[in-house]
């Protein structure tokens, strides 16, 4: 296995995210560092701390060095000149899982769309560092010019945001197709991780890929399943993770835009999380679905993992993310099949409320108690 110092905040549930995404990459991790403060000028950490970097390479021999910040391309140079390795910012981390996951043709033109959207930021400044002297996997830029350097880029870009526009063309026809048929259509978003893939599976009978790595689905799948013998489509999606640049949500916008045409967008959300981890997850979707722009209305709320968690603990977490007063969240578990049942009568009466006012005089909380436990 390849393996790779980590250098991190110095904050628990960060550490365990970026240790995770090392692992989808293939990296073992002996040894991280943690700092408070990722973003000094010249190295984005203290020349103290390179120094000991410098002990700790010739120690433990990584084949990368993970910075799990976003790095300038002066300070990936400065840290490749000093160390001799391979730096891998946390954009660079989350490209190399993208290009190792994608198994479709639109996938893999939506990493690789992606990663020259990277490549292209600081392309003069680039340009500029690799003339100096080229350093280990820096960049891979030669003697490229500035200007043929950049127009290269630009150029490649262009090719595949065509090929991903007939992609879209297709998937315009397949939805109008739905359409024609009046088919409801669901789709699952939320965190890397929270189980979505898992709860596709057990509402579809489908065996798609899951597990703990992250990004196991870089492929949006529609399947059908039947809620009291009526047909409804469902989807999944490429998960959401904090810091996830603009130009990567873009670049996947053919992918995500699928949001934007369904009638209900399930978040999935992990609530065996620590009250902090969960707040973090959540604002991050919430905000990635806005920058998408999906509708608030058009989104409700599934609480997976709940064989882990207790009702009090559950509607504790649920008041704490500000869900209390509404009628838009339900506790599953998608590995038992924990309330997967009532899930689907969920899913079924938020799309008929939509066609009716709803005059039950229960509190939701109310509902729960009596059909859920």
């Amino acid at each position: 296995m390849k393996t790779a110092i980590l250098i991190t905040y110095d904050k628990e549930d960060i550490i365990s995210e970026a240790i995770a995404l090392c692992g989808s990459a293939g990296y073992g991790v002996p040894y991280i560092i943690k700092q408070k403060y990722l973003k000094r000028q010249k190295f984005g950490i203290s020349e103290e701390i390179v120094t000991r970097l410098e002990e700790m390479v010739k120690k433990y021999r990584p084949d990368v060095i993970v910075f799990d910040e976003i790095l300038k391309p002066s300070q990936n140079y400065n840290l490749a000149s000093k160390l001799h390795k391979n730096i891998l910012d946390r954009e660079a981390l989350i490209l190399e899982i993208f290009e190792s996951r994608a198994s479709s043709s639109e996938s893999k033109l939506q990493v690789k769309l992606a990663k020259m959207r990277y490549e292209m930021h600081g392309a003069k400044e680039k340009v500029r560092l690799a003339r100096k002297g080229e350093q280990p996997g820096f960049l891979g830029i030669g003697k490229f010019e500035v200007d043929v350097y950049y127009n290269d880029i630009k150029h490649r870009m262009e090719t595949v945001k065509s090929k991903l526009k007939k992609a879209g063309k297709q998937r315009e026809l397949h939805r109008q197709a739905r359409k024609r048929h009046d088919f409801k259509m669901i789709s699952l978003a939320g965190y890397t991780s929270a189980g979505k893939t898992t709860l596709f599976n057990k509402l579809t009978g489908e065996q798609r890929q899951e597990g703990d790595e992250l990004f196991t689905t870089l492929t949006t799948m529609v399947r059908r399943f039947t809620i009291k013998h009526k047909v409804f489509l469902i989807s999944d999606t490429v998960g959401f993770i904090s810091n996830l640049p603009a130009y990567m949500i873009e670049a996947f916008k053919s992918t995500l835009e699928e949001l934007l045409y369904v009638d209900i967008v399930i978040l999935i959300i992990d609530v065996n999380d620590s009250l902090f981890t969960l707040k973090k997850k959540f604002a991050s979707c919430k905000k990635t679905l806005s920058e998408i722009g999906v509708e608030q209305d058009n989104i409700v709320y599934v609480f997976n993992k709940a064989d882990l968690q207790n009702k009090n603990e559950i509607f504790e977490k649920v008041e704490y993310l500000g869900l209390t007063g509404s009628k838009r969240w339900i506790p599953v578990s998608a590995k038992t099949g924990q309330n997967t049942k009532q899930l689907k009568e969920f899913i079924e009466n938020v799309i008929e409320s939509r066609r009716r006012p709803d005059k039950q005089k229960k509190t939701h909380k109310e509902e729960l108690e009596k059909n859920l436990w």
